[in-house]
C-alpha cells in the first residue's frame, strides 16, 4: 500500500479508510497506543495495536524507533485527537536502543545540549517547526521574486574579491601548506595555486549580481556567504545565506519600498501557511518570557509582533537623526549604553535594538550612514560626508537588511577605491559596468537566518540553520 502522509489524515479528519503510515515513534503507552511523528506536521498520530501484540515486537517499539503501519482510520475516542489508527500490522523498520538515544524528550533538553546532536535536534517539536518554517521562508522569497518578473542568478562561492572590503575570509587554496612556494620577497606565490591567484570563499554575490542587473535590470542571489569573523555571539555565523536583489533604474527609496516589500511578503506567507509551526513556537517563547523579569519581558507575543510588522508601515529616519534619538534618551543619560554614542560611530545592537524596541517600537529603516564606515560601492551623497545607504532594524535583532544605492559615477567610485585602496585593475569588470551603459541602480542583502530567526522567535541563530559553522565549530 502506498505511503499516507500524516498530515493529510489529520487534515482531512475522515473515517474507515485503509492507510499505510510511516514514520518514528513519539511516545508509546500502556504497551497499546503509538504516537508516530513523520516530519509532515507538527501533529502526532496515534497508533493502537492490539493487547495480543507479540511481547518481542512490544519490546521493539521505543521512543526513536522508526515504524511501517497498515491500519484504518477511525474516530479517535481520546481528547485532543479527532482521527486514530486502528493497526492491522506493524513493522519496526528501524530499532533505537532507549539506554544509549541521546534524545529523551521526556525530559525537554536544553537547545544547547541539542546543538550538540544537531544531526537528532530535527526530531523534536522545536526544530521541526523551526526548519519547516525556514522552507517556507525560502520558498516565499523565491516566489516574491519570480513573480515580480526577477531573474535568480547563482553567483560564484569562491571569488578573488572581497565585496565588504572587511578581509576577514576564507582562503581557498591547494598549496600545501608546509610546503608553499614562495616568491622572492617572502610573500605566497599563488600563480602555482589551483586558480593561479589568491581566491577565497564569497562574502556576498553582490558584486556579480550588479553584473546581472546590467542586462535583465531585476536579478537576485540566494546563496551561501562566508565570513571569518571571530564572533561567538547569538548573531553571528561563519556560513550563513544571503538574499541579494539588484535592480537597475531603482534609487535609494525604491530600494527601501522593496526591502519593506519582500519583509512583509515572507511574514504574510510564514502566518498563512505555518501557523500551526508558529504557534507552537509562540506557545513556546511565551514560557520563556514567564521566566524573565518583568521589565526585560517583550509588549508582545511571537504572533501579535509578526502582525504588528505586518500592519505598519516602517519608520523611515536618517542616521544624523537616529543619533540624535539616541543621544536624547534616557539610556544615554543615564549611561546605561555598554558603547558611546556620537556622529560618526557603527551603531551597535544595543544602539538599534533601543531605537526599534523602545523609541519607535516597530521596524525601522535607517539611511544617510557616514560614508567612512559604509563600503566602497555607495553612492556619495551631495553634502561629502554620507551615502545613499539605508539599513532596515527589527525587533529583538537589530539589524536585518543593508543596501544601499549603488556608486554609478566611474570617477566617484574610482576616487572612492583609491581612497579605499582597493585595486582597480583587479576589479576592472565592476568598473567596466560603469564604463558601458551605467545607470543609477540599487540592492541589499537580507540575511536569511536572521529573517527566520524574527519569524520563529528563536532567541539564537544557531538554532535556525540546520549546521552551524561557528569559531571552533565544523561538527557534522
Amino acid at each position: 500500500m502506498k505511503r499516507t502522509k500524516i498530515k493529510d489524515i489529520l487534515k482531512k479528519e475522515e473515517f474507515d479508510y485503509k492507510v499505510n503510515i510511516k514514520g518514528w515513534v513519539r511516545s508509546f503507552r500502556n504497551n497499546q497506543f503509538i504516537a508516530v511523528n513523520d516530519g509532515s506536521c507538527m501533529g502526532n498520530i496515534q497508533v493502537v495495536i492490539g493487547l495480543d501484540t507479540d511481547e518481542s515486537l512490544i519490546k521493539k517499539i521505543n521512543n526513536g524507533a522508526s515504524v511501517s503501519v497498515d491500519g484504518t482510520v477511525i474516530a479517535s475516542m481520546g481528547r485532543g485527537q479527532k482521527v486514530e489508527i486502528k493497526a492491522d500490522s506493524l513493522t519496526v523498520l528501524g530499532e533505537c536502543d532507549p539506554e544509549k538515544f541521546p534524545l529523551q524528550l521526556k525530559n525537554r533538553p536544553s537547545l544547547e545540549y541539542l546543538r550538540e546532536i544537531a544531526h537528532l535536534r530535527f526530531r523534536t517539536n522545536t526544530f521541526s517547526a523551526v526548519f519547516r518554517v525556514r522552507h517556507s521562508v525560502a520558498y516565499a522569497i523565491h516566489k516574491f521574486f519570480n513573480d515580480r518578473g526577477f531573474v535568480y542568478l547563482h553567483t560564484p562561492i569562491i571569488t578573488a574579491s572581497d565585496a565588504e572590503g572587511a578581509g576577514e575570509m576564507f582562503r581557498v587554496t591547494t598549496l600545501p601548506f608546509d610546503n608553499a612556494p614562495h616568491n622572492e620577497d617572502g610573500t605566497i606565490n599563488f600563480k602555482e595555486d589551483f586558480f593561479g591567484r589568491a581566491t577565497n570563499l564569497t562574502v556576498s554575490g553582490q558584486l556579480e549580481a550588479e553584473l546581472g542587473a546590467m542586462s535583465f535590470s531585476e536579478v537576485y542571489t540566494f546563496g551561501p556567504t562566508f565570513r571569518a569573523e571571530n564572533s561567538n555571539t547569538p548573531r553571528h555565523l561563519a556560513e550563513f545565506w544571503m538574499i541579494e536583489p539588484e535592480v537597475a533604474f531603482n534609487d535609494i527609496f525604491d530600494n527601501m519600498d522593496l526591502a519593506e516589500d519582500l519583509l512583509k511578503y515572507i511574514i504574510n506567507y510564514s502566518l498563512e501557511n505555518n501557523r500551526e509551526d508558529l504557534d507552537f513556537l509562540a506557545t513556546r517563547l511565551a514560557e520563556e518570557e514567564k521566566q524573565k523579569p518583568q521589565n526585560e519581558r517583550s509588549e508582545l507575543g511571537l504572533i501579535e509582533k509578526l502582525e504588528f510588522v505586518l500592519n505598519n508601515k516602517f519608520e523611515r529616519i536618517t542616521y544624523t537623526e537616529a543619533i540624535q534619538i539616541l543621544l536624547d534618551s534616557p539610556a544615554y543619560k543615564k549611561k546605561k549604553f555598554q558603547y558611546d554614542v556620537s556622529w560618526g560611530i557603527d551603531m551597535q545592537s544595543e544602539h538599534e535594538r533601543y531605537l526599534v524596541e523602545k523609541h519607535f517600537k516597530k521596524p525601522v529603516i535607517v539611511t544617510g550612514y557616514p560614508k567612512d564606515i559604509k563600503a566602497f560601492y555607495m553612492r556619495q551623497n551631495d553634502d561629502g560626508k554620507t551615502v545613499a545607504a539605508m539599513d532596515i532594524l527589527a525587533p529583538g535583532i537589530g539589524e536585518i537588511v543593508g543596501g544601499s544605492q549603488r556608486e554609478e559615477r566611474l570617477d566617484r567610485l574610482m576616487t572612492r577605491m583609491e581612497e579605499m585602496h582597493i585595486p582597480a585593475d583587479e576589479m576592472y569588470w565592476y568598473l567596466d559596468t560603469r564604463r558601458f551603459g551605467t545607470v543609477p541602480h540599487a540592492g541589499f542583502g537580507l540575511g536569511f537566518e536572521r529573517m527566520v530567526l524574527f519569524i520563529t522567535g528563536m532567541t539564537n541563530i544557531r538554532d535556525v540553520i540546520p549546521f552551524p559553522r561557528t569559531p571552533k565549530n565544523a561538527e557534522f
